[in-house]
């Protein structure tokens, strides 16, 4: 017996392209993908180092610097890559480079003509492109302000006309916003999102979960209108896990930090406890 359709407000993305400017690709496998892509001769196709699988044989790849890409020189002083790797097709046939995701998730093809032509999304989510696409940074060298908005969690922006590849982890969802339409999400959950959306970040009591622990979750409320793509499982959130299996047999302080502070503000206690009931039993 089939389950009965319900009309959810989150819906799996669907890939849609105008007809004039389709890239031949296909995305193969489960829980870790791999992105195949056809170029045409004279066309190229940027990624991140390192996502590279397999190429054919008429196919050029370099390592470039890209000072658009990445935030350039300053990421580079902060230990970031500022070299993107550029494969080129320079034969008259069709070639091919085959990338893949670097943690489980899902491939997100993205036409950025569909979306106005700018995408924020999250640093570990860009993949790679195909042609007339630019990845500048959000987050400006020498901030003005502390004020926390959309350019400090989605800290890249997709500029262009052609295709975008982005990477979810676990499985992913896209809402589309009607104008003055709020939701709240985990801001670690936002793969992406249109410009057009107001994003406002809202942050927990700092010491409160230092002493009495928690996850350190950040929540934004986002108001249309505009496209959001939501994760279910973001890569810091699985790497936490991955460490706290590690950890398991005893807690670590550099794995857990807040039990650090936990002992402290236990022998703090202790220590007013003692000089409290030696001033009273002297008095």
């Amino acid at each position: 017996m089939a389950a009965p359709f319900f009309s959810t407000p989150f819906q799996p993305y669907v890939y849609q392209s105008q007809q004039g400017s389709v890239t031949a690709f296909q995305i193969s496998g489960g829980d870790v993908q791999v992105l195949q892509v056809m170029l045409k001769s004279q066309e190229k196709l940027t990624a991140k180092p390192g996502t590279m699988c397999y190429m054919s044989g008429s196919m050029q790849m370099d390592n470039n610097y890209l000072p658009e890409n990445d935030g350039g020189v300053w990421q580079w002083i902060f230990g970031k890559s500022v070299s993107s790797t550029v494969f080129f097709n320079p034969g008259s046939d069709d070639g091919y480079v085959g990338i893949a995701a670097p943690f489980p998730g899902r491939i997100l093809p993205v036409d950025l003509a569909n979306f106005g032509g700018e995408l924020l999304c999250q640093a570990v989510a860009f993949l790679c492109s195909v042609n007339d696409v630019s990845v500048t940074s959000t987050v400006e060298p020498r901030p003005r302000n502390i004020e926390i908005g959309a350019e400090m969690i989605l800290k890249q922006k997709l500029r262009g006309q052609g295709m975008a590849f982005l990477v979810g982890g676990g499985s992913v969802m896209q809402k589309i916003l009607a104008p003055r339409e709020v939701i709240t999400v985990d801001a670690a959950c936002i793969v992406a999102m249109t410009t057009t959306i107001n994003f406002q970040l809202k942050s927990p009591n700092q010491l409160r979960r230092a002493v009495f622990g928690g996850d350190n979750q950040l929540t934004a409320s986002l108001t249309g209108p505009g496209v959001v793509f939501i994760q279910s499982l973001p890569f810091h959130r699985l790497s936490q896990r991955i460490a706290s299996s590690r950890s398991v047999a005893g807690p670590s302080l550099r794995d857990n930090p807040k039990f650090f502070i936990q002992i402290v503000m236990f022998f703090f206690l202790a220590y007013v406890m003692i000089v409290s009931s030696i001033i009273l039993t002297d008095v």
